[in-house]
């Protein structure tokens, strides 16, 4: 009975000394891994919105439940607006927007990524942020020759063909990754309709 209650304190105190340290390292961490996080939003921004001098955050409280509405309308229950900023020339004039998005229908798990679109409505382009696909499929999502295809494209919504793209709302998916195409251009589709909204100034009264 002895080495049992012992062997129950011995690991008692093995899992909270474990607990311990695992608090240590996630404090010692945490400032560093927010910074490095917010390092690549920012370089994020600057690759889909080059002509921008600077990028403001919105508080998205307002808008968050009409963008959950217009995007479940849509069909786009698997996407969600993480963050809105906007991108400002020179003089603090609003020139678009860039929106970070997840979707959480990639093959391997969620696909975050940041998209600028111009106030014309015009698609910048695109950054991951996050994205873990099978390599030599799905992660050839984040080579420019697929991301280039959303790019200088002033469309309502992106459509994807296995047969090839003929028109500027159509993008060719990538060999044997339909499910990754489809998670990426639902997204870019939740971030154009969240700019409609921004830019109607679509809030619900």
């Amino acid at each position: 009975m002895n080495k049992i209650l012992k062997d129950a304190m011995a690991l008692t105190l093995i899992t909270l000394v474990i607990g311990v340290l695992l608090g240590v390292v996630y404090e010692v961490t945490k400032e560093p891994i927010a910074v490095q996080e917010e390092k690549a939003k920012m370089e994020a921004s600057a690759e889909v919105f080059p002509e921008a001098e600077s990028f403001e955050s919105l508080e998205l409280t307002q808008y968050s439940d009409t963008f959950r509405k217009a995007l479940d309308d849509a069909g786009y229950q698997a996407q969600n607006i993480d963050e809105v900023s906007e991108a400002l020339d020179g003089t603090g004039e609003l020139m678009g927007y860039v929106i970070t998005v997840t979707s959480t229908e990639g093959y391997n798990g969620d696909i975050q990524f940041s998209m600028g679109v111009s106030l014309d409505g015009t698609t910048n382009g695109i950054s991951f942020l996050n994205i873990s696909e099978t390599a030599g499929l799905g992660m050839n999502a984040n080579n420019n020759q697929f991301k280039d295809q959303f790019k200088g494209k002033q469309v309502a919504s992106f459509v994807y063909s296995k047969t090839g793209a003929k028109g500027d709302n159509e993008i060719d998916a990538l060999s044997g990754a339909t499910i990754t195409t489809n998670a990426v251009t639902n997204g870019v589709n939740a971030g154009i309709a969240a700019v409609q909204i921004l830019n109607e100034g679509g809030l619900d009264s």
